[in-house]
C-alpha cells in the first residue's frame, strides 16, 4: 500500500482522537479538521478536499437528515402525550422483567431488515428511553442492545441495500443469502446482549447530564458520577415503584371542565411508529419483488414499475415519517392541546436534533474524503495479495475498508467487487464469500461512521465511553462472526 495513503489514514484517525479526547473542540469541528488533514496528507488538491467535504456532508444529510428531524419530532410527541410510557409498560409485560435487552436487541434486528439502521434507531429510541425511565436504570444497556441488534441485520440480511448489492456482484442466491444472514443474526444476538449488559452499567455514569435528565428526570441528575450513587444500584426497581403513567392535563393544555387524566393505550401509542415502519417495509418488499421480476437485482439500474411507484412513494422514509408525525399530533394528543404548545415541542425537538445532524454530516464528510483520496481502494488491493484462506480475503478487505472510510455498505460492496473474480478460481462458495463481505463490514464503528454519531449522541456518550460502548459492541459481533464463517465454509465450501 502507498505509504502516503497509509499515513493519511493514520494521521486522520489520530487527529480525531486527539481533538475529541484532549481539546475543548467539539466532535463536529474535530471531524472537519480530520477530513482536511487526511486530504492534504493524501495529496488531494485543496479545492478538491473542500468539495469532498461538502459533498459528503450533503449526501449524508440528504439520506438521513430529514429522517432524524422527523424522528425526534415523533419522539417528543410520544413523550409528552404519555404514549411512550404506555409502550414501555406494554413491552415490559410482554417480555417479562429482566429481559428488556433481549427484547430491544430482537426488535432492533427485526426492524432493521427493511429499514436503514439510522432511521430505525431514531424511530425506536424513545421506546428504550421509556423502558429505562420505568426501570429507573439501564438506558445505556438498552441503547447498545437496540443499536447493535439493528447493525446485525442491516449488514447481514437482504433486502438491505448493501447485502443485496453483494448478492448481485458475487452471483449469490438471494433466498439462500437471506437465510444465511438470519442464521448469523440469531447466533450473534447473544453476543450483543451479553456485551450490552456487561459494558452498559460500566459506562452509564459517563452519560452526559442533558441526556440523563431527559431519560430519568431530575431525580437522577446527580446520580452516576464517581462520587454519587451508581444508576445500576436502582436496577431492582419494579414497575410498581415507577412513577404514575398518567400525564398531567396541564402539560397538554387547558382541559375542559371535568376532563379525565389523558391516557393513550399501547396500540394507539404504537401507530406513529408502526405505520411508518409498515410503509417502509411494504416499499422494500415490493421493490425487491419488482427488481427480481426485472432481473436487475444488485445492478443499480432499477427503475420502479408503474405498480411499484405508489408504494415506493408512501414507503420512502421521509414520506412515511411525515405520516407518522401527523398521526402523533392528531391521534396521541387531546383536542384541547393548543397549536402554539405543539409547535413549541417541535422547536425543542429540532434544537435537540441540531448537533446530531451536524456531527452526522461531518462523519459523512470525513468518509467522502477518505473515499476520494483512494485509501479504501489501496487497502483492498493490498489485502487481496496476501496468502490468506480464500474466504477470509473478502472479510479482511471489508474490515479494512470499513475502518478506513466508515461506511459498511461501501466496505462490503468494495470487498465484493475486488474478490468477485476470485470466487470461481479459488473455489469459494458465493454464499460464504457474500457473508464474509457483509460480516467484515461490521467492525469497529467509530468517528467516520454516521451511525456511530447517531447512537452515541442519542445515548449521551462521548470520548472513551463512546468507544468502549459502541465501537466495542460492533467489534464484538465482528469477532463473533469469524468462527461462524469457518463453519459456513466447512459446510458449504
Amino acid at each position: 500500500m502507498d505509504i502516503q495513503l497509509l499515513l493519511a489514514l493514520v494521521l486522520g484517525i489520530a487527529t480525531i482522537i486527539v481533538l475529541v479526547l484532549k481539546t475543548r473542540l467539539d466532535a463536529f469541528v474535530a471531524l472537519l479538521i480530520a477530513a482536511l488533514v487526511t486530504g492534504i496528507v493524501a495529496g488531494q488538491a485543496p479545492l478538491d478536499i473542500v468539495s469532498s467535504i461538502t459533498t459528503g456532508f450533503g449526501n449524508t444529510l440528504a439520506s438521513i437528515g430529514i429522517v432524524i428531524g422527523l424522528g425526534v419530532g415523533i419522539g417528543k410527541i410520544l413523550e409528552v402525550s404519555g404514549a411512550a410510557n404506555s409502550l414501555a409498560m406494554a413491552f415490559l409485560k410482554l417480555f417479562g422483567k429482566g429481559r428488556e435487552p433481549w427484547a430491544l436487541g430482537s426488535v432492533g434486528a427485526l426492524v432493521s431488515i427493511p429499514v436503514f439502521c439510522d432511521s430505525g434507531y431514531v424511530i425506536m429510541n424513545p421506546l428504550a428511553r421509556s423502558i429505562a425511565r420505568v426501570k429507573r436504570a439501564g438506558y445505556i444497556t438498552l441503547a447498545l442492545a437496540l443499536g447493535c441488534g439493528m447493525t446485525l441485520t442491516h449488514h447481514l440480511v437482504p433486502p438491505t441495500p448493501g447485502p443485496l448489492a453483494v448478492a448481485g456482484i458475487l452471483g449469490a442466491d438471494l433466498g439462500a443469502l437471506i437465510l444465511a444472514g438470519l442464521v448469523f443474526t440469531v447466533l450473534l444476538l447473544p453476543i450483543v446482549v451479553v456485551y450490552a449488559k456487561w459494558m452498559g452499567p460500566k459506562i452509564e455514569p459517563s452519560m452526559n447530564e442533558s441526556v440523563r435528565e431527559a431519560v430519568y428526570g431530575t431525580v437522577h441528575a446527580g446520580a452516576g458520577h464517581r462520587g454519587g450513587t451508581a444508576l445500576a444500584d436502582h436496577d431492582g426497581g419494579t414497575e410498581e415503584d415507577a412513577p404514575s403513567m398518567d400525564i398531567d392535563n396541564a402539560t397538554l393544555g387547558t382541559p375542559p371542565a371535568g376532563a379525565k387524566p389523558h391516557r393513550v393505550g399501547a396500540f394507539v401509542a404504537s401507530l406513529p411508529l408502526l405505520v411508518p415502519l409498515l410503509l417502509i417495509i411494504l416499499n422494500t418488499v415490493s421493490g425487491a419483488i419488482d427488481q427480481n421480476n426485472q432481473g436487475v437485482v444488485g445492478t443499480g439500474e432499477y427503475t420502479p414499475s408503474s405498480w411499484a411507484v405508489p408504494l415506493a412513494f408512501i414507503g420512502n422514509p421521509v414520506v412515511a415519517l411525515v405520516i407518522g408525525v401527523i398521526l402523533a399530533v392528531y391521534v396521541l394528543l387531546p383536542r384541547w392541546t393548543p397549536r402554539a404548545r405543539v409547535q413549541g415541542w417541535f422547536a425543542e425537538a429540532a434544537a435537540s436534533a441540531g448537533l446530531i445532524l451536524l456531527i452526522t454530516g461531518a462523519g459523512g464528510a470525513l468518509g467522502q474524503v477518505l473515499r476520494s483520496s483512494g485509501v479504501g481502494d489501496a487497502l483492498a488491493e493490498a489485502i487481496a495479495g496476501t496468502p490468506l484462506p480464500a474466504f477470509l480475503v473478502p472479510f479482511l478487505i471489508a474490515t479494512l475498508v470499513r475502518v478506513a472510510q466508515g461506511s459498511g455498505t461501501v466496505a462490503m460492496i468494495t470487498a465484493a467487487s475486488v474478490t468477485a473474480p476470485l470466487v470461481v478460481s479459488l473455489g469459494i462458495d458465493p454464499i460464504v464469500a457474500a457473508m464474509a463481505c457483509t460480516a467484515g463490514s461490521m467492525v469497529f464503528s467509530y468517528f467516520n461512521d454516521s451511525y456511530f454519531w447517531v447512537v452515541t449522541r442519542f445515548a449521551g456518550l462521548d470520548g472513551v465511553a463512546a468507544l468502549k460502548g459502541w465501537s466495542g459492541i460492533t467489534t464484538a459481533v465482528w469477532a463473533g462472526s469469524i468462527p461462524l464463517l469457518f463453519v459456513a465454509n466447512a459446510v458449504l465450501g
